[in-house]
């Protein structure tokens, strides 16, 4: 069962925004007008205002309310879609007053949400998502369902319908998130599975429509869903790549973040996000071409602080530079020297070389490469560093000793303490 009318395609919106408190941004409004896109509805006409505070019954003012209804009537537009939270009265108010589906942008971004999710565990987090905002909005034109229930053997006191309905929401929303910790534990396995290998892990994070999945691809040679519209990935997915004069890293494809989402997702989300909390690196992806770019670093930053993962060491990624004039693939090093961004192209596979490059001289940082000589009596020491370090290379010399070339983590370097270098 839906639990919102999803948009159709080919629906047609009217889409309201207000300037509160003379805070307006051109901006903002195009970026929902995407939204609107990428929930396969069609925009057919703006409805711009501006008050000091929303109105407390319907967020606009009654003047604002006639002209939305009477744009409705002169496009026949099915739904209104309102780049701002509403209240749950205030959404029931306009529905009952324009009698048509009323959204405001929390609900647009789940329906996007519930398009695009295609995992097992992906459709259980948005359908959590949906269940933890209805919750709160059931009076929304159900007041019919106020009353006792009445009839033989349900007269007199006891559950209102709407109590009933709350109950059973509570009861799915239980029982979700006992599906998504199974879920979770099997994830956990997965990345306790990598630490005791010590394989890093790399996360792609940005902002919605960054390039991420472009980059994800064109750095495993895999085929995921890459699509130029907000939040063509949502279900994470995960690689290895070898890094030259490294080696293996797993490289993790998560959701992207948009500014004010809604806090229901965040909360869902939260083991798909769990790659990003636990991950050794962050490749912070950025649209260079944006005008907004500046903006897009701090909303990420912003859901990275909410989630845990602020802490956590980033590389900036400043993709699309094609779309930019005069600006080539380079590198920009910090103050002692280090990486601290890579300028490129994910489509067309420019500066993607010294991405890599970067992302081995990371993944050093914290650990030790060595080439180690072992003689045939220390093969339960040639296992352990099997276990614990990321075998370059190994060679089987004449006189039946192994010449490895291995990088190790600091925190075993001690195995290697009364090991001669070669």
């Amino acid at each position: 069962m839906e639990l919102f009318d999803r948009p159709d395609a080919g629906e047609k919106a009217l889409i309201v925004n207000l300037s509160i408190n003379e805070v307006f941004s051109e901006d903002d409004l195009d970026e929902f007008t995407q939204l609107v896109i990428s929930a396969n509805v069609e925009p057919i006409a703006v409805i711009k205002g501006s008050r000091r505070t929303p109105d407390s019954r319907y967020y606009v003012g009654k003047g604002k309310l006639e002209e939305i209804r009477h744009l409705l009537v002169e496009s026949c537009a099915d739904v209104v879609l309102f780049n701002h939270t509403l209240s749950p009265s205030q959404q029931r108010n306009l529905e009952q007053e324009l009698t048509v589906r009323v959204l405001d942008r929390t609900s647009l971004i789940l329906d996007i949400f519930a398009q695009r999710a295609q995992s097992f565990e992906g459709k259980l987090q948005v359908e959590l998502a949906q269940l933890q905002y209805l919750s709160t909005r059931l009076v929304r034109g159900w007041t019919h369902l106020e009353r006792q229930k009445g009839g033989i053997g349900l007269r007199g006191p006891g559950e209102t319908q709407l109590e009933t309905d709350r109950r059973l929401i509570g009861q799915r929303i239980r029982q979700i998130k006992g599906r998504l910790k199974k879920v979770g534990k099997q994830r956990d396995q997965g990345r306790r599975s990598r630490q005791r290998t010590d394989t890093p892990t790399v996360s792609l994070i940005g902002y919605t429509n960054a390039g991420k999945s472009t980059l994800f691809n064109t750095l495993t040679n895999s085929s995921v869903h890459a699509a130029d519209q907000l939040f063509a990935t949502l279900d994470p997915t995960l690689r290895q790549v070898k890094l030259p004069d490294y080696g293996e890293i797993v490289l993790a494809d998560t959701v992207g973040f948009i500014q004010d989402l809604p806090h229901e997702l965040v909360a869902a989300f939260k083991s798909t996000l769990q790659e990003t909390i636990e991950a050794d690196l962050l490749l912070h992806v950025v649209d260079a071409s944006s005008p907004n770019r500046l903006e897009q670093i701090a909303e990420v930053n912003k859901v990275l602080k909410e989630i845990g993962a602020d802490n956590t060491r980033q590389l900036m990624v400043y993709n699309k530079i094609d779309c930019m004039e005069s600006v080539e693939p380079h590198v920009d090093l910090s103050e002692n020297g280090k990486v601290a961004a890579v300028w490129l192209s994910a489509i067309n596979k420019e500066g993607v070389d010294a991405l890599l490059s970067a992302l081995s001289k990371e993944c050093h940082v914290g650990s030790v490469r060595r080439t180690v000589t072992l003689t045939p009596s220390q093969a339960k020491l040639r296992a352990r560093l099997f276990t614990h370090a990321e075998i370059i290379s190994e060679m089987v010399q004449e006189n039946g000793n192994w010449l490895l070339d291995i990088n190790m983590p600091n925190k075993f370097a001690y195995l290697l303490d009364e090991l001669p270098f070669d």
